[in-house]
């Protein structure tokens, strides 16, 4: 901390109350930094209260006193380096969307097939406003706050405790009795309007920019590294979910809410329980229409069933719960002119048309691209530069063109003419087809791989990015310059990086934009991704058709990297007979698509070159299901055939995942058990040829003591 110079007291300042000014400024900045920064307090609140209250009392006395020294004229301890991560021990998943009222309706009917509900059986749902805000997890040890992480990647998140500890709404001790020994409790801060307004009123007059809107705002003010900027920023926050607890004061989301707000956090009064897919949209309808008025921005409403026990029973799919979902607003729409069309290149090879728009504000955030997807959907929507078209952000997020607006010019404007050329190297660009149907594919693909640059810096910028290897401080701009000079051209090349960099004639601090420190944070940073959890890797290889789904159901499979290398090696020689291929296709999830993907990548020496490459610099972790349990049939191969009466099929495979075993479509010699209900057929057959264990319903619950 840079020391600044102790004020001289006037005349008639006794020299003892200056000495006591001196011990209470360091006493002070001492306890700040362990409270704020190391969550470590010596002291009771109300004793650290005295000391400030006497700190004050003398620099109203003797004004000179109140210098930038002065804890007074800041908030919390110095600015933190840098934030560090918190790994959540219950991840925090996004929610699924819905957009129309059909998929409300869907949602509940959803539930009700999942949990074998009829008709006449109640099944509340709760409702709430979705606040436009930054989600943040706050635990509570003993009823005190000791941590809070924004939600990251879902699974690691920023430590932000000095700076929630700030926000007067958020309490630091719980009240009242029924508080668990730990909790994360989860919400939403955000910013209100007149305070937004406030703000950026503030920003204009200091000469500074204005925030986009309060979302940015929020998210901004919270991640100031420091808190004193954060504590000036009138800053908000709902709570409306948790995490992990060591028990719940409740059995139903509104008992637990309402507990939040007995314990002192602020709750969303909106929120309420209906019974009916109509009562939800009834309350959708009354939202929206009073969205202009409810004083802090919302994009739609959250539906969560209400019964803790049938939440536990849905479980999770991919990255959202079974249990919610998100009713968004209808996408605001604006109109402006179309200037021309640009084709970006992805890690794929994909040609992708990107429209450049005349600036126009959609939503509040002012648009100057939108997607055009792929040739065909510029033919048939007729899109032509020059055109002056309408736009909307889908979802609230992503902006694209909904239509042409017709005029007399547009007939005689040209054509999009679609290249069948990569505009980056110049190979041959086509579509792909079908060998079964003919059908050729919606997207033109470079056929270079990655001998073509652009395909080579797309694939680099995923294997960074938040969801993959998430690497801070390496984003898009740095791998473009990185891969333009040289210094990387594959991913094993970040983690050499300063070793290189320590040799090099021309190191990355003497060069502009790059300061000592700043390179320093970068390679702390690629050093801190070392260890990469065998999910994340397989999605930050970049393999076509392996989404973050797909990657984590094949780490689900395989358990570790050697193991799916080895299965799909195999599947590589043996080809698409061979039983190696079967055994991956097999898996619950996976299709030919993605096998085929598979041996496209492993069959490709160059790939297994840069693999091999990698894995010298880096450690793949065996993938870890969080929810998962040691049980009887942890490991195990099991496949669900025939119509099952205690449980739905979804219902049995999702609890049979919780209980590490493996879920398989179809039967095979590695399969472990095969649960047989009613009307079973051919994998029934299959596995008493192969003298597979079968199981009945009642036999299976009991071997995992549900029965």
């Amino acid at each position: 901390m840079a020391k600044s110079k102790t004020p001289k007291s006037k005349p008639a300042a006794a020299d003892a109350e200056l000495r006591e000014w001196t011990r209470l400024v360091a006493e002070i900045a001492h306890h700040d930094t362990l409270y704020y920064q190391q969550d470590a307090p010596e002291i009771s609140d109300a004793a650290y209260d005295a000391l400030r209250k006497r700190l004050i009392e003398l620099e109203r006395a003797h004004p000179e006193f109140a210098t930038s020294a002065s804890p007074t004229q800041r908030v919390g301890a110095a600015p933190i380096a840098a934030f560090g991560k918190i790994r959540h021990d219950v991840a925090m998943l996004s929610l699924s969307n819905a957009f129309a009222d059909e998929d409300v309706v869907e949602f509940a009917e959803r539930v009700r097939r999942f949990l074998m509900l009829s008709q006449t059986d109640e099944l509340e749902i709760t409702a709430e406003p979705k606040i436009d805000g930054l989600s943040i997890s706050l635990r509570f040890e003993g009823g005190v706050l000791t941590q809070a992480a924004t939600r990251g990647d879902g699974a690691e998140g920023e430590n932000v405790t000095a700076n929630v500890k700030t926000i007067a709404e958020i309490p630091h001790r719980l009240k009242g009795g029924g508080v668990p020994e730990i909790i994360d409790v989860r919400g939403e801060i955000y910013l209100g309007h007149k305070d937004f307004a406030a703000l950026n009123a503030a920003q204009e007059s200091a000469g500074e920019k204005a925030f986009a809107n309060p979302r940015n705002a929020a998210a901004g003010s919270l991640r100031q590294l420091d808190p004193a900027i954060t504590a000036k920023r009138p800053l908000r926050f709902f709570a409306y979910a948790w995490g992990a607890a060591s028990n719940l004061p409740g059995e139903t989301q509104a008992d637990v809410v309402a507990a939040f707000a007995d314990w002192g956090l602020p709750v969303n009064p909106d929120m309420t329980i209906c019974t009916t897919p109509g009562a939800l949209l009834t309350y959708y309808r009354a939202i929206d229409a009073r969205r202009a008025t409810l004083g802090y921005d919302i994009d739609g409403v959250v539906y969560k069933v209400n019964r803790l026990d049938y939440q536990q029973r849905l479980g999770f799919v991919s990255r959202s719960p079974r249990w919610a979902i998100a009713h968004k607003f209808a996408a605001e729409q604006a109109t402006t002119i179309l200037r021309a069309i640009d084709i970006q290149v992805g890690r794929t090879g994909a040609l992708t048309p990107v429209a450049k728009l005349e600036p126009v504000t959609v939503g509040g955030v002012v648009v100057s691209n939108a997607t055009l997807h792929n040739e065909d959907e510029i033919k048939r929507k007729d899109i032509r530069v020059g055109d002056t078209v309408v736009v909307q952000r889908a979802g609230d997020v992503i902006p694209q063109i909904v239509r042409v607006v017709e005029d007399d010019e547009h007939a005689k404007r040209d054509a999009f003419q679609f290249p069948h050329e990569c505009p980056v190297c110049g190979s041959h660009a086509v579509r792909d087809s079908d060998e079964d149907t003919g059908e050729g594919d919606v997207v033109r693909r470079c056929t270079a791989g990655l001998i073509c640059p652009a395909q080579a810096k797309e694939r680099l910028k995923h294997f960074v990015s938040r969801n993959a290897v998430d690497i801070d401080g390496l984003g898009a701009e740095k791998i473009e310059f990185f891969f333009d000079t040289n210094r990387i051209k594959t991913p094993a090349d970040i983690y050499t990086l300063a070793d290189r960099d320590a040799r090099s004639t021309e190191p990355l601090s003497d060069l502009k934009g790059f300061g000592q420190k700043s390179v320093e944070k970068l390679f702390a940073a690629i050093d801190a991704r070392r260890k990469i959890p065998l999910e994340r890797f397989l999605f930050g290889l970049g393999i076509r058709h392996i989404g973050e789904t797909t990657a984590k159901d094949l780490a689900k499979a395989y358990g570790s990297l050697a193991a799916l290398r080895a299965a799909a090696s195999a599947a590589v020689a043996g080809g698409r007979d061979s039983d190696a291929y079967r055994d991956i296709d097999n898996i619950e999830g996976i299709g030919e698509t993605v096998v085929d993907a598979l041996i496209d990548f492993f069959g490709e020496p160059h790939n297994v070159e840069i693999l091999d490459a990698l894995l010298k610099e880096v450690e793949v972790t065996p993938f870890v299901r969080a929810d998962a349990v040691e049980s009887p049939v942890t490991g195990k191969t099991v496949v669900f055939t025939g119509t099952l009466m205690r449980v739905t099929r979804n219902e049995a495979k999702a609890q049979a995942e919780r209980l590490g075993a493996k879920v398989a479509g179809s039967v095979s010699a590695k399969t472990d058990y095969v649960i047989a209900g009613s009307d079973a057929g051919s994998k029934l057959n299959k596995a008493q040829a192969l003298g597979v264990t079968v199981l009945t319903e009642d036999e299976w619950l009991a071997m995992i003591g549900q029965a």
